[in-house]
């Protein structure tokens, strides 16, 4: 959420010794703007379009700082503006994200640690926003009902990419104008007006097409930018009536603070839409200082507001992790009054202190200014007291799961525990696996993509998500179809593939079961089955592995499929075998956090069999009925003696909600591949 005005503002008696340009209602703009951020997030569970402000304050002050050079005929000398804008950006940071880290290991469970390290380093280096954009599209990523406490540096990140993408336009203007013998507006005017069309059409687009992608884009965020850089161009040709302006100051400080309540910002932004906030604040700043006793200007340049303004950078780098650790630490999903109250206060506090000891000291530092490198050594110290504790902290995670793995065959049998004669060699001292700060390792995978498989998927429909292993001497094809909960069984199926030289191709979509396209599926599930099952008739494999039936969370059922009967009936016509793997359990919980809570072992975390799904025999009868579908039941398994427990033999049964964890797939191979092989007479 920083904006140029750190480079240009004067934040001590702004109105005595103002900088050239300095607009005091501007820097009232950001700190209302900065408190509607703040309240939403913490009261509302809003998002209140005040960051779209922030983008236009950023565009707008850069634009007079940049335009002033080109006009006076000065070098823009990018090399040292970049040094000096990161130079001032970091620091806050920087305390920011260690206080992060610190919070992380003293309240957050284990189990988010590698997930938040990560995006520390998207964070620092300014593309979280891409980060939260892949993860937006990704059915696999974490639990996203969760939310990150450095979710809030997407912004950041978009900006710390225009700070070093604007300067570069302006260059090229500057090479226009030269070029073509017009004034410097003239060619600001026509680059940015290409970027504002270019990427409004763009922004609208994706959002139609993709929202939550387009969210997080900086491509969809880039016209927003260009609008703040075009009012700059267009202000001097505005001159209207003090009365005007008056009335412009309050209708955009009222369609401002009303925005976020009116529209669904998250759900809607960042297409047309965003349009809302981005002329709210033009109105103000279009009003002006109108010099009338009854102008919004008059409480945008109240002194208090003034120096919220000054620290509403690090205030807003504060208050979402603030809320977020709190949220974590307390097990809650909203604050009260009094709860969002203390949040507010002690982010102001912090805010406060990191301008005051941090910001402030290191932005007048006269020695790192004289000279590029000193100002590189700030930068370089900045980014190393982050990344060395960081990269210290993977390490060592790193290291605890090599050693947990290395006594895996001994310590953590998982199902083997369950198989008749098995003798159990585990330590009373063994880690469960997998390691909470490994779960993201915890879905199955083949060798490659399907890029260099002859008889591979050409449909782009498949190829996305298509898998394969196996060497050129292969005796048998498996095709796996399906969801997350067929690539889940990978753990079970790649040993049994190795073990027997078959060869494995697997087409999967995020939450899309395989089956004949039907009315119940949404419309890019149907375009992927009926693509998968085209497919199973011209690939011909030796059987189709998929998931049979359908559990739900807060229903003791779980019914065939449908579609799969009759996708089965087309596949068993060409002699192509299906077996449907019977669905593991869904809970209202996520296993792992009940864990976290009550240990790996509780009983809390345990469910009867019963309560989740249908009766073993009836299910059994239904797929007897049915031809050209097998039933393959691993039930038994995952819930042994009827219990659907959290953990066996020292291995974590259930990585989310409705998933298994792949060490737990893995652990059942071996009766998977009897169980397989029996229903198939192989």
């Amino acid at each position: 959420m920083h904006q140029e005005v750190l480079v240009t503002r004067k934040h001590e008696q702004p109105r005595a010794h103002p900088k050239p340009g300095f607009r005091p209602e501007v820097q009232g703009l950001r700190a209302l703007a900065v408190l509607m951020v703040v309240t939403y997030h913490i009261w509302f569970g809003r998002v209140s379009g005040g960051v779209d402000i922030f983008l236009l304050i950023s565009a707008f002050l850069l634009t007079l700082s940049f335009v002033r050079k080109l006009e006076a005929g000065r070098a823009l000398d990018l090399g040292r503006y970049w040094l000096h804008m990161f130079k001032r950006l970091l620091p806050a940071v920087v305390v920011v994200l260690l206080g992060i880290l610190a919070a992380t290991a003293l309240f957050v469970p284990r189990s988010r640690w590698s997930e938040i390290l990560s995006q520390i380093w998207s964070s620092l280096f300014y593309f979280q926003n891409w980060a939260l954009a892949a993860n937006s599209v990704d059915y696999y990523a974490t639990d996203q009902s969760i939310a990150s406490p450095l979710q809030h540096f997407w912004s950041l990140s978009v900006q710390g990419q225009v700070f070093i993408l604007w300067p570069l336009l302006f260059a090229l203007a500057a090479v226009i104008a030269k070029a073509a013998k017009i004034r410097i507006r003239r060619a600001v005017l026509l680059v940015f007006g290409s970027v504002f069309v270019a990427s409004l059409t763009f922004s609208i687009y994706e959002t139609y097409t993709n929202q939550v992608h387009a969210y997080f884009d900086t491509r969809t965020r880039l016209w927003e930018f260009a609008f703040g850089t075009l009012l700059v161009l267009a202000l001097p040709y505005l001159k209207l009536p003090q009365p005007v302006r008056v009335a412009a100051g309050w209708i955009g400080l009222a369609a401002m603070l009303s925005g976020g309540f009116i529209l669904d910002v998250q759900g809607q932004f960042p297409g047309y839409v965003a349009l809302w906030p981005l002329v709210a604040a033009a109105l103000i700043i279009l009003a002006g200082q109108t010099e009338s006793p009854f102008g919004a200007d008059r409480l945008l340049t109240w002194k208090p507001l003034i120096r919220l303004g000054d620290m509403s950078y690090a205030l807003y780098l504060w208050h979402w992790p603030v809320l977020i650790i709190y949220l974590i630490w307390r097990g809650r999903e909203d604050v009260g009054p009094v709860g969002g109250t203390a949040i507010i206060a002690l982010s102001l506090v912090l805010a406060y202190l990191t301008t005051r000891f941090v910001e402030r000291p290191l932005r007048s530092l006269a020695w790192a200014e004289k000279k590029k490198r000193r100002a590189a050594v700030v930068i370089a110290i900045c980014v190393a007291l982050v990344a060395t504790p960081v990269a210290a902290w993977q390490q060592w995670l790193g290291y605890e799961a090599r050693q947990a793995e290395a006594e895996a065959v001994r310590n953590n049998p998982g199902a083997r525990i369950l198989q008749p004669g098995y003798s159990d060699q585990r330590s009373p001292d063994a880690p469960v696996l997998p390691l909470l700060s490994a779960l993201e390792k915890e879905w199955g995978v083949l060798d490659s993509d399907c890029s260099g498989v002859a008889d591979g998927p050409n449909s782009s429909v498949l190829t996305d998500g298509c898998m394969a292993t196996g060497g050129e001497d292969y005796t048998k094809t498996v095709l796996v179809i399906g969801d997350s909960h067929a690539q889940q069984w990978l753990g079970s199926i790649r040993p049994m593939a190795e073990g027997r030289s078959y060869r494995v191709i697997a087409v999967l979509k995020g939450g899309c079961r395989f089956g004949a396209p039907t009315d119940e599926q949404w419309p890019e599930c149907q375009e992927f089955n009926e693509a998968a099952l085209d497919y199973a008739l011209e690939l011909k494999p030796d059987a189709v592995l998929t998931v049979g039936t359908a559990a739900q969370p807060a229903v003791a059922a779980d019914p065939v499929v449908p579609g799969l009967p009759e996708a089965a009936l087309q596949l068993a016509g060409e002699g192509i075998p299906v077996v449907g793997i019977r669905d593991n359990p869904r809970f209202e919980y996520n296993m792992i956090h009940c864990t976290e809570t009550h240990g790996p072992e509780s009983n809390d975390c345990a469910a009867p069999v019963e309560t989740k799904l249908s009766n073993g025999a009836g299910v059994a009868a239904a797929f007897e009925s049915l031809q050209g579908l097998a039933l393959l039941d691993m039930t038994d398994l995952i819930c042994p003696e009827g219990v659907c427990v959290p953990t066996v033999g020292s291995v974590r049964v259930f990585l989310d909600d409705n998933h298994l964890t792949l060490s737990y797939a893995e652990s059942m191979s071996e009766e998977f591949d009897r169980r397989f092989h029996s229903l198939m007479n192989w």
